[in-house]
């Protein structure tokens, strides 16, 4: 198989173009096709070439474009044809992006892999809200978690582990899975007035924000009819979102 391309896994990071890596931006350049997903935002597709292949493979929540079988093979298939294939992944391709999968596959059937990292949605939508995701006296960790299981099973988590009031939470995909979460992470000792922060479309345009309490955040974004994909932020430090005064004070507290 020395005859086949190399595969790159390619963040796209969480929508805003700027944020995406110089080697990400390079690449899309000299893709000769491009397999991207349903969170690769428009204005990072703008960046491929006009006449560089394109094929979407999108996924989302009980509807699946196509299964991670089918991207697989995809895949494979592309690099027997093409020298340099782009699979450009939301957010960090080794971040719940399943690239590590698709990575695997590939090297076991002897297609040369490489990985761009890029910009996880928690760090890109946390800065952009000014919240430290860490932060002397408010937060000693950061733990990422995925809202989402296979097959819509529910959702089994460390949830003794999870409560811990010097942690910030960072809850991927988790809309749907929130009343759980909540009431999970509350009956192990969180408190209900726990700050959190929710994320709508982070990083770009038609971002929106939502600062509420643990215990009432699944009632308020309900109410304000958000959507996927919302990140969720919870610990101490979300309630510093876009309060530069409040940020100083903690810092020196």
């Amino acid at each position: 198989m020395s005859s086949q391309g190399c595969v790159h896994l390619v963040g796209a990071g969480p929508g805003d173009p700027e944020l995406l890596t110089v080697k990400a931006v390079r690449l899309l350049t000299q893709a000769e096709v491009v397999v991207y997903d349903r969170l690769v935002s428009d204005a990072v597709l703008d960046l491929v070439p006009a006449g560089t292949g394109r094929v979407f493979v999108g996924k989302e929540s009980g509807r699946h474009h196509c299964s991670q079988d089918q991207i697989n093979a995809i895949l494979l298939e592309l690099a027997s044809r093409h020298r340099v294939v782009v699979r450009l992944k939301g957010g960090d391709p080794f971040v719940f992006g399943r690239g590590g999968e698709e990575a695997a596959f590939l090297e076991r059937h002897g297609v040369t892999v490489s990985v761009v990292p890029g910009v996880t949605s928690a760090a890109a939508c946390a800065a952009a809200a000014g919240v430290p995701l860490t932060l002397r006296g408010l937060a000693t960790g950061v733990r990422f978690v995925t809202g989402h299981v296979r097959n819509d099973e529910p959702l089994e988590l460390d949830w003794a582990g999870l409560a811990d009031p010097d942690t910030t939470l960072v809850i991927y995909m988790g809309l749907s899975s929130l009343p759980r979460i909540a009431s999970k992470l509350i009956a192990h000792g969180l408190p209900p007035a726990l700050p959190v922060l929710a994320v709508e479309n982070g990083t770009t345009p038609v971002e929106r924000r939502l600062l509420s309490s643990l215990g009432r955040v699944h009632a308020d974004l309900a109410r304000a009819a958000f959507q996927a994909p919302t990140l969720l932020i919870i610990g101490r430090v979300a309630a510093l979102a876009n309060a530069p005064q409040a940020l100083e004070e903690a810092a020196y507290a």
